[in-house]
C-alpha cells in the first residue's frame, strides 16, 4: 500500500469526527488531529479502533500516545502491517 493510499483511508476514517472541514480538505501528513482537525480525545479512540478494523492491526497504548498526526498514524500503520 503506498502513501496516497493509506491516506485516503484515513481520511475515510477520520471524516465522521472532523470539526474543521477546511483543514480536513486540505489534509497533509503533518495534519494534526486534535489541533487541526479538532477531534476530541473520545474520538480519537474511536479513530484508533477504525484503524485497528480497517488494517486488521493492534495498536498498543504506547504507539496511540505518539498517533497525533497523519505522519505518525502513517508511520504506526505501516510498522505494524510489517510485523504482520
Amino acid at each position: 500500500m503506498n502513501k496516497e493510499q493509506t491516506i485516503e483511508q484515513l481520511k475515510t476514517i477520520v471524516k465522521p469526527y472532523i470539526q474543521n472541514q477546511e483543514a480536513f480538505d486540505v489534509l497533509t501528513e503533518d495534519t494534526d488531529f486534535i489541533n487541526d482537525l479538532k477531534i476530541n480525545s473520545a474520538n480519537l479512540v474511536d479513530v484508533i479502533l477504525d484503524i485497528e478494523e480497517k488494517f486488521d492491526i493492534i495498536i498498543d497504548n504506547e504507539s496511540m500516545e505518539r498517533m497525533v498526526n497523519v505522519k505518525s498514524a502513517m508511520d504506526i500503520i505501516e510498522t505494524k502491517l510489517s510485523e504482520k
